[in-house]
């Protein structure tokens, strides 16, 4: 065990302290590399120094960096290493932590990191959740416990609301919940992309009068496409004298409650019924760490316990939890260590000032950006992400090219989107590992492909 530790560390420390220097995406033939991997179930075993080679040789550098300093593109991850560490020990502890009985100190750790998410969005007595594999499933279980609260079993006309820049996660959780397509009404927005009451009330009070049952709205603290912002108070207000469920999907975003411009731009954000948060997205944590709050921890447990004979009693003091009973599972691993770990290790405010960075970050993009007289910024950036485009003719044209470009210098990673039908170049700034280094050396690369494809024409 020792020797394979030290094989692992040596090539994991090597990995890590070289991410600046290795190129933020790869131009190898993706369909090309996977044929290569594809293999039959070995008979016999392989030396151990020549796997951990196929993986980190052969394998790691054909895939984008997304833990390196220039990944900027969707919304990145960042891979604390303590949080591997974290991972190592409940792995090899491998203690189970679904029902409280069975590890209660182990559980506790892990409900400690729910009552701090709550804290921080500004949740009071009462409220609870659960760790999850990231947003989508924290969406879905959101929908169910609101399709519970707000329905309950004859819910075949109830109706829920999303803007058009909502994360298409909810959509696909709708269906999984047992609604159909055309139960969820997706809602304008307004030139800023947030979603427009007016015309959120408008289709409320239609539902209505059809005979519909309208039960869920469903609200963006930053949205993946443009990190759009919605009036959190109003559609709070909304939902309240509509008496409809009000779910925020701060994914992306609502980590930055941490902070003071965050907090700000989110407030409201406390009055959910329910909240999706991704520490893998603004605690900087490994993929696969998502988080559902809610207000009230009861209405997870009315969506989701159940009993069988071979199961132990399940937990009724509040003080404690038994997450089987207000989760979709049974089975699971020990998520909380990675993130009470690194958390306890550094302190919150350690990861509230990477925070403010990322958001002075875009910030100084943003202003950077504005003064190239051939780009127009098109979304300016509520929270880390922003977007621009290459004004004048064949506009789109002319912005693929230049995010083409950009990408082609190797030093960062930026992707494209639409808006307002406008194809544009999104940034977002969300690394740990991101600072004013990388975001001049992004800036001086958009300078030179921009004079690159203008030079083309």
């Amino acid at each position: 065990m020792r020797a394979m530790l030290d094989q692992v560390a040596n090539r994991i420390v090597e990995h890590i302290t070289s991410l600046g220097d290795q190129p933020a995406s790869y131009e190898s033939d993706g369909r090309v590399v996977a044929q290569s991997f594809s293999e039959t179930a070995p008979s016999e075993g392989t030396d151990f120094s020549s796997l951990l080679d196929r993986i980190f040789d052969d394998a790691v550098p054909h895939s984008f960096n997304t833990a390196g300093p220039g990944y900027l593109a969707y919304i990145p991850g960042g891979g604390v290493f303590p949080s591997a560490v974290a991972d190592l020990i409940a792995n090899a502890i491998n203690r189970y932590v679904g029902v409280w009985v069975a590890a209660p100190a182990l559980v506790q750790l892990e409900l400690n990191v729910i009552r701090w998410f709550c804290e921080i969005v500004g949740y009071g007595a009462g409220s609870g959740g659960v760790l999850t594999s990231g947003g989508s499933l924290s969406n879905l279980t959101a929908i169910v416990a609101a399709r519970r609260e707000r329905l309950g079993d004859d819910f075949g006309s109830g109706v829920m609301y999303t803007s058009d820049q909502t994360h298409h996660s909810v959509r696909k959780s709708a269906v999984l919940a047992g609604f159909t397509e055309s139960a969820v009404r997706q809602i304008e927005t307004n030139e800023h992309q947030e979603i427009r009451l007016d015309h959120l009330g408008a289709a409320i009070a239609e539902d209505h009068a059809a005979g519909r049952r309208p039960f869920l709205i469903v609200g963006s603290a930053g949205t993946t496409n443009t990190g759009a912002v919605d009036d959190l108070t109003a559609l709070a207000d909304l939902a309240e004298r509509e008496r409809l469920w009000l779910h925020v999907d701060g994914a992306y975003g609502g980590f930055f409650a941490l902070t003071q411009r965050g907090s700000a731009a989110m407030a409201g954000l406390e009055r959910a019924d329910s909240i999706t948060l991704d520490p893998h997205k603004g605690l900087f944590l490994p993929y696969g760490t998502g988080a559902l709050l809610v207000r009230d921890e009861g209405s997870l447990r009315r969506a989701h316990a159940t009993f069988a004979d071979y199961m132990p009693t399940m937990q009724h003091d509040l003080d404690f939890v038994d997450f089987c009973d207000i989760s979709a599972e049974l089975s699971r691993d020990f998520r909380g260590l990675r993130i009470w770990l690194p958390v306890k290790l550094f302190g919150l405010d350690a990861f509230r000032e990477a925070l403010d960075e990322k958001l002075d970050l875009a910030r100084w993009a943003t202003d950077q950006i504005r003064e190239i007289p051939e780009l127009e910024i098109v979304t300016e950036p509520r929270l880390s992400l922003l977007s621009f485009r290459v004004r004048g003719d064949h506009e789109d044209e002319a912005t693929r090219a230049l995010l083409h470009a950009i990408n082609a210098r190797q030093n960062v990673y930026l992707t494209g989107t639409m808006v307002d039908g406008r194809f544009v170049v999104r940034i977002c700034v969300l690394s740990f590992r991101t600072h004013m280094d990388r975001m001049e050396m992004c800036v001086q690369d958009i300078r030179a492909a921009l004079a690159e494809v203008l030079a083309r024409g």
